[in-house]
């Protein structure tokens, strides 16, 4: 049996001689499940761009705005009290990655990443339309300049460019929102520099990424392809080569006797193929992002040669060395637990979650103030956030009878729709009222004539001293 060669190890294949970049020129991808990949490409990228342009309720269905801390997601806005609930949902996110890969390693990173959907499936597209197949790209790259090379450059990094342009806007309207991406658009770029530059340093970001980082993106920057070292093990769903059937592999000769050979014939299509340039017959590695372009051309190979499909396949190390079916392993069970433990969580965090907060606390560096008439007020600082579609006439009360409360800038506080607002007010207390220095209160705030919360807060008061007789 041929032995593999195990000098990848030594060297990435993104590294070539003398430590310069071994630039990747992947044979365009063809067959059933790379027509499977375009179907899923066209559904995640429909659901990308137009995201900013679907709302739930009347509000979008997703906005991460880290500018004004405000986050909606599926319709539902989450403010900075809501962190937790965010933090949750990260982990939920974190586990489920690591539950999956677990199970059925790289798969996300092949058919949902926007890196890989963006990079294979658009830009590499539009590389292939313009300038030809993998051979035809490297002869032009490895030419001298000409018109021709000059010509297809120029259109491909200018639709490039194009499309970097959109992503950008994309990502502007998931930080932004819609409304206000639409108005930096449509105005002069002096009227919204801050956005502008927003928008061209983005464009330019993408366009780097898509049009010279490229692969390196995955096998370098992306950390997720190392922690399958620590994830996967034999029990994982991967694509696999089967080197039991392959093995020894050889070119097929004609009246030469094949049944010394495995079925591999070393045509080397599945490293053409392959968008990070790896060899999957040498098993599992860091750069593979499990996209199935090798299992395609080589499908399309073992029928051409009349040989069973599947030499290249999903399945795990175990299912090709002992035969042994997918099964659920303890600790595919207990990160599963622990899915479910945190979404069991999530809910009742949901469920319990309030449309309505109030925080009161006093204004730093001031203390009380003594009126003429003998009162002594004090300076506070209400927050309030309305989770909810309707705006909320809001009205502050206190317990005590004589005590009064005074908003600064007006006598009424109308929270609007899903917004935060701030209210800076005094309470005022009569001196008959001050028994101590320091004095608990109750401030009842009521959303109508609904009483939604009562928070304790504190009174500051000059000592109050006994006439001596």
């Amino acid at each position: 049996m041929e032995t593999v060669s195990s000098d990848f190890r030594n060297a990435p294949s993104y590294i070539g001689e003398g430590g310069k970049r071994n630039w990747v020129f992947p044979k365009k991808p063809s067959g059933p499940l790379h027509n499977w990949r375009v179907l899923a490409t066209i559904v995640l990228l429909g659901i990308l761009f137009a995201g900013p342009f679907i709302k739930i309720g009347g509000q979008p269905f997703l906005l991460l705005n880290i500018f004004d801390r405000k986050f909606i997601i599926f319709g539902q806005v989450f403010w900075p009290q809501d962190t937790h609930l965010l933090i949750f949902l990260l982990l939920i996110f974190f586990v489920f990655i690591i539950l999956f890969t677990v199970a059925f390693g790289r798969v996300w990173c092949g058919w949902a990443c926007p890196q890989t959907l963006f990079m294979e499936m658009v830009f590499r597209k539009i590389e292939y339309w313009i300038e030809g197949d993998y051979t035809s790209q490297r002869k032009l790259s490895q030419a001298p300049w000409s018109t021709e090379k000059l010509f297809k450059r120029t259109i491909k990094y200018g639709v490039f460019l194009l499309i970097s342009l959109a992503i950008s806007h994309t990502v502007m309207a998931y930080l932004m929102g819609i409304d206000e991406t639409l108005a930096i658009v449509s105005q002069s770029p002096a009227e919204h520099m801050a956005g502008f530059i927003g928008l061209m340093v983005f464009t330019g970001i993408f366009f780097f990424v898509f049009a010279f980082l490229r692969d390196q993106a995955c096998t370098v920057i992306c950390p997720y392809g190392r922690l399958q070292g620590v994830l996967l093990d034999k029990n994982s769903i991967v694509v696999i080569y089967d080197w039991l059937r392959g093995e020894p592999r050889g070119k097929i000769k004609k009246a030469e006797v094949q049944e010394s050979k495995g079925d591999c014939i070393d045509c080397k299509l599945c490293v053409h193929v392959c968008p990070t340039g790896i060899d999957i017959r040498n098993g599992t590695q860091m750069e593979c992002v499990n996209c199935t372009a090798c299992i395609d051309a080589c499908d399309d190979v073992m029928v051409k040669i009349n040989k069973p499909k599947g030499l290249i396949r999903f399945d795990s190390h175990a299912g090709i060395e002992e035969k042994k079916p997918f099964r659920i392993t303890p600790r595919l069970a207990a990160y599963s637990l622990v899915l479910v433990l945190l979404l069991a969580a999530f809910a009742a965090l949901l469920i319990t979650r309030t449309d309505f907060e109030a925080t009161i606390t006093k204004v730093r560096g001031t203390t009380f103030q003594q009126q003429p008439d003998g009162s002594v007020s004090n300076l506070y600082n209400i927050q309030l956030v309305n989770k909810t579609f309707s705006d909320i006439p809001v009205r502050l009360s206190i317990g005590q009878s004589k005590a009064e409360i005074v908003l600064v800038g007006g006598d009424k506080i109308l929270l609007p729709q899903q917004e935060k607002i701030e209210q800076t007010f005094f309470i005022k207390l009569p001196a008959e009222e001050i028994t101590q220095h320091r004095q608990d209160l109750a401030i009842e705030v009521y959303a109508g004539e609904e009483l939604i919360e009562t928070i304790e807060t504190s009174f500051v008061a000059p000592v109050k001293r006994k006439n001596a007789n």
